[in-house]
Order: C-alpha cells, then sequence, then structure tokens
C-alpha cells in the first residue's frame, strides 16, 4: 500500500476544494445517495461524518439527528459551512480535525458515516481504531470506499498506483485486508457509483 503523508493530503485538498463539487460530485454521488439512505433508515440520534469534506451529504441526514462533521481541509470545511449556514434549523457542527486521532469522548455517536476516507487517510488501521472508539457500543459505522479488484478499474488502478502521494489516493486498496481483518459484525456490503467502483459497507459496532 503506497504511502501518504498529512502534509500530502492537506495540500491536495486545498487545490480540489473549489473544483470538488464539479469534478467529484456527480461521479460519487450514486454513493453518498446510498449511504445517507442507510444512514435515514436506522435514525440515529447522533451521526459523526468523518471527511465532511464540502458537506454534499448534510442536508441529507434526519432532521432530527444531532450531526458533526469534521474534516483536516479548512478549504473544504469552509464551503460545508456556507452549506450548513442555509439550514440554520438543524443541529449540524462542523470542525477541523486529523480523524486519526479525534477529540471526542468514547462512545459519542450513534452512527459514524465515513465517505470516500479510508482510502485517502496516510494510516487506515488508526482511522479504523478512531471511529470505532468514538462509535458507540453496538452503534452502526457505513463506510462507501473504493476497493481493488474489479476487473473493469483494474487498468485505472495500475495507472495511478505510483502516484498515490501526488494525488492523495491509494488505487490499491484490499477490502480483505482493510475491512475483513476486523472483529467488528459486517450486515452488508452493496456495490455503488459507476461500474462498482465503491462500495457501500454497513458494520455493527462491536
Amino acid at each position: 500500500m503506497n504511502p501518504i503523508s498529512v502534509d500530502n493530503v492537506v495540500s491536495t485538498y486545498r487545490f480540489y476544494a473549489p473544483l470538488y463539487d464539479s469534478l467529484f460530485g456527480a461521479v460519487l454521488e450514486p454513493g453518498r445517495r446510498a449511504l445517507t439512505e442507510a444512514v435515514n433508515a436506522i435514525k440515529p440520534a447522533s451521526i459523526l461524518e468523518v471527511g465532511v469534506g464540502t458537506g454534499l451529504t448534510l442536508a441529507r441526514y434526519p432532521a432530527s439527528a444531532s450531526v458533526v462533521g469534521i474534516d483536516i481541509s479548512d478549504e473544504m470545511l469552509n464551503i460545508a459551512r456556507d452549506r450548513a449556514a442555509k439550514m440554520p434549523e438543524r443541529s449540524i457542527h462542523l470542525a477541523a480535525m486529523n480523524a486519526e486521532a479525534m477529540d471526542f469522548p468514547d462512545h459519542s455517536f450513534d452512527c459514524v458515516a465515513i465517505p470516500y476516507v479510508l482510502s485517502v487517510t496516510p494510516h487506515p488501521e488508526r482511522l479504523v481504531a478512531e471511529i470505532r472508539r468514538v462509535c458507540r457500543k453496538d452503534g452502526t459505522i457505513l463506510i462507501v470506499n473504493h476497493f481493488s479488484g474489479s476487473r473493469f478499474w483494474w487498468f485505472m488502478e495500475r495507472a495511478v498506483h505510483k502516484l498515490a502521494n501526488r494525488i492523495g489516493f491509494r488505487s490499491s486498496f484490499c477490502f480483505d485486508e482493510q475491512i475483513l481483518k476486523y472483529d467488528w459484525k459486517i450486515e452488508s456490503v452493496k456495490k455503488v457509483n459507476l461500474f462498482g467502483l465503491s462500495r457501500l459497507v454497513t458494520i455493527r459496532n462491536t
């Protein structure tokens, strides 16, 4: 797995911020929609979104829920804050934070949503440890992410493999190594986005 640094993630998304919605909004929309539909189905009282980015999902979470969104990029968060400001009736709090070392107490949230973050964080195992810590026991963890192995995307994965630290994205990211190795309960796995580029994984925190 190619290395990614924190500095690289920050600089990459500083560049992406004004372009993100145009570049990735539509193409990754099916995964976001599937994730927010899954959240609405369980109706959690509290939600943490790790990697909230420009806030594309904020309006789709249950209106009654208390939503916290964190991101390492101030530039992305500034756009998300503008979106949240248009929903003053909702409980939405946004903060700049490294998801590999969160400031929240243990068991703080009923549901943790992680859209397109697991393969762009420097140390995925640290992120997993943190989301499990801050999610309450028997709470729900929802991960949308690209996982390598699709025949259709094989060429793209090989093409960008050596550029991981430049583009802030790991093309080679194994489902077995990053999901199946943990002792949590996987409730469902659903292919999302064009030609199954990503998967939505629903997990019960144990």
